[in-house]
């Protein structure tokens, strides 16, 4: 089942996590401080010399957090990023970036002063060479070493290693870094050996920051992919799952990979997905031996659409009125902002709220209200996979998991276009550890906080969404009204003809009648005589 600090900058920043590798060494984590020199000369940090930035310290969320977490103080994501560093590069303007050389989401240039925008688009409408250049760009991400981040494989109590003096990090690709930041934010947290590692936490799910979290990670793959390609045009397309039915239509050898023939649960050998093998698999030991992923790729993906024989529900994928009533929930969350939350726009996406539609049962409640059973539009989505993508610490190793929230992320940006909230409705306290307005999202860096992602991404993030949105149908009343309006036009249709057939009859019968009495003249009748 899916389970349902304040940093000061100017600007939303160009994030990226974990740390930059040559913020890494054993001297930068002893001084708590990464701010690499943007021309490599010593006292030109964050571009100081050209007024892209300064090195300043990093201010996180102190507010209270929700009751879910009561283990405070034995977790390094708490209080992000401070347990690694407490002095980051702070950005001017639109500049952005670890060393603020780059440019915010939407901008670009030598100064960072000329708006661009690109289009995600539903990715079935692409054309065959669209679909192909898509699903090349994907395996290339899979293959290609992140160019600037590398991950930490230890907790911070071992971070230095056995000498104390080798860093415990590693390489990892563009894609599988998408993968490992996922899995980061879920993973437990370890309190010691011979105890239970705590699994109530969750930095990324079941509380307000699963959308904003969500929309940064996708942010960081588009943009890391951008770079990759060296195409500032390209974008993550979409794949709309509210289509009901069982049937996955992204689940071809052209786009995602298609079932095996020989092996229901395994993608087709025709599909280039089939060569590609998950990270973070290794759950249990993570959890007893206190590892962290290291990135290191073991088995393949695995996935059987509408295959889970046990849970009937989760056998279809969500209906159009599914997302209609979803963009029509006012509140975006409501306490205690977590996976129990009631009349919860965020909760109602997610996947944990249900809402009674129209001449529909298998939802429980007209508010939205929380159901242990019933799942609905993104975890309904995950669900329908069965397999890799369902998994929660794995499910980024799916590709599909790219494009199910690229459609999560945009009914989110609908609905912040539709109801025009203010920031306030966003949770400043007593949400989730993670989830509050302010907090660091883990575990991006330099630090990003769920508000900088609560803005629209056409006017704010530099891309937009193409396509129409599902209408909202007829409701019992309306159609009971329509009939009647539609039962009385008939019959003063009827009235009216037939008033007209008696009418033509007496006509016939009385002889021709001249529209004006005989008395006047037409202007056709005597030409030499006057009208008067």
């Amino acid at each position: 089942m899916w389970r349902c600090c304040l940093l000061v900058l100017v600007g939303t920043a160009a994030v990226r996590a974990q740390f930059p590798r040559e913020c890494v060494t054993p001297e930068g984590l002893r001084r708590g401080e990464c701010c690499p020199s943007l021309t490599g000369l010593d006292n030109d940090q964050c571009g100081t010399s050209s007024g892209r930035g300064q090195c300043a310290s990093i201010t996180v969320d102190a507010r209270p957090h929700g009751p879910q977490y009561p283990h405070d103080g034995r977790d390094d994501r708490e209080r992000w990023p401070i347990r690694f560093f407490s002095r980051t590069c702070q950005c001017n303007g639109n500049f952005s970036g670890y060393n603020c050389g780059r440019c915010r989401h939407g901008w670009t240039g030598i100064n960072c002063d000329q708006p661009v925008s690109v289009v995600r688009k539903n990715v079935m409408l692409l054309s065959a060479d669209e679909k192909r250049a898509f699903v090349n760009s994907l395996d290339q991400a899979k293959r290609t070493i992140h160019p600037d981040l590398v991950i930490t494989t230890r907790h911070y109590s071992e971070i230095f290693g056995p000498d104390g003096n080798s860093t415990q990090f590693e390489n990892i690709t563009i894609y599988n870094y998408f993968v490992w930041s996922h899995y980061y934010s879920v993973s437990k947290t370890f309190l010691g050996a011979g105890q239970a590692s705590f699994g109530g936490v969750d930095f990324s799910h079941e509380g307000p920051g699963f959308l904003t979290w969500h929309r940064y990670h996708l942010l960081q793959l588009e943009r890391d992919m951008q770079d990759m390609l060296q195409d500032p045009s390209f974008a993550l397309p979409y794949w709309n799952f509210a289509i009901g039915g069982s049937m996955c239509d992204i689940c071809t050898d052209d786009l995602m990979g298609a079932r095996s023939s020989f092996d229901m649960n395994s993608l087709s050998s025709n599909s280039i997905f089939s060569q590609w093998r998950v990270i973070c698999e290794s759950v249990e030991d993570y959890d007893t031996l206190g590892t962290i992923c290291n990135g290191t790729e073991t088995s393949p993906i695995r996935r059987n659409p509408a295959g889970n024989v046990n849970r009937p529900m989760v056998q279809r994928l969500p209906e159009p009125q599914d997302v209609v009533a979803c963009l029509q929930v006012n509140t975006f969350d409501t306490p205690p902002y977590y996976s129990t939350s009631t009349q919860s726009f965020r909760n109602t996406v997610e996947g944990e709220c249900v809402l009674l539609l129209f001449f529909k049962t298998r939802y429980s409640d007209p508010e939205g209200n929380y159901d242990p059973v019933v799942r609905s539009l993104h975890n309904l989505a995950h669900l329908f996979l069965n397999g890799t993508g369902g998994q929660m610490h794995l499910s980024p190793n799916d590709p599909i998991f790219v494009l199910l929230h690229t459609y999560t992320d945009a009914i989110f940006d609908e609905w912040l276009r539709r109801h025009s909230p203010d920031s306030a409705v966003y949770p400043v306290e007593n949400a989730p550890i993670g989830h509050n307005r302010g907090y660091n999202m883990v575990p991006f860096w330099p630090p990003v906080t769920n508000a900088e992602m609560f803005v629209t991404a056409p006017e704010n993030l530099g891309y937009s969404y193409d396509g129409e949105w599902p209408t909202e149908p007829f409701t019992l009343t309306e159609i009971i009204t329509i009939a009647i309006v539609a039962a009385l036009m008939i019959v003063a249709a009827i009235f009216a003809a037939a008033t007209c057939a008696l009418r033509a009859k007496s006509y016939k019968m009385e002889g021709h009648q001249l529209l004006l009495g005989d008395q006047y003249q037409r202007y056709d009748d005597d030409k030499s005589q006057s009208v008067v």
